[in-house]
C-alpha cells in the first residue's frame, strides 16, 4: 500500500461489503493513520500505517490479545501466525506483501477455523 489514504479507502470498501459493525478512525495525520475494522465489541482488525517510515501493521485482535498479524517494517513484511503470534514468520508466505483486502480474507478464514463465526 503506497499511502495511508489509499489504505483507508480500501478499509471503507471492506466496511461496506463485509461483516464489519463499524470503522473507527483512531488517528489520522499528515503521514499516519490508525483505525479499526470492528467486527463486534471484542473482535476487530486494527490497522496502522506510517507513510514516512513505510510501516504497515495489520492485526486481528480478540479482547486485548493479538491472534494473527502481518507487518511491514523497513520495507520488509513478516507474519505473526495463529500458532505463534509473538514470533515473526519470515518464510516466503510470511514475508509476502498483502493488501488489507487479502489480510481480511485471511482473517475471515481464521475466524471460521477457530469456530468464531458466530461473532461475525
Amino acid at each position: 500500500m503506497n499511502n495511508w489514504m489509499a489504505l483507508l479507502q480500501e478499509a471503507e470498501t471492506i466496511a461496506r461489503t463485509r461483516a464489519i459493525s463499524k470503522l473507527i478512525i483512531m488517528e489520522r495525520g499528515y503521514q499516519v493513520c490508525k483505525f479499526r475494522l470492528q467486527i463486534n465489541e471484542d473482535l476487530f482488525v486494527q490497522v496502522y500505517r506510517n507513510d514516512k517510515y513505510d510501516t504497515t501493521n495489520f492485526a486481528l485482535i480478540l479482547g486485548r490479545i493479538r491472534l494473527y498479524g502481518r507487518d511491514k517494517i523497513n520495507g520488509k513484511w513478516h507474519r505473526h501466525t495463529i500458532e505463534k503470534p509473538s514470533s515473526h514468520d519470515l518464510s516466503p508466505e510470511g514475508a509476502r506483501e498483502v493488501s488489507l483486502t487479502e489480510f481480511w480474507d485471511e482473517v475471515e478464514a481464521i475466524i471460521q477455523n477457530l469456530g468464531l463465526a458466530s461473532m461475525l
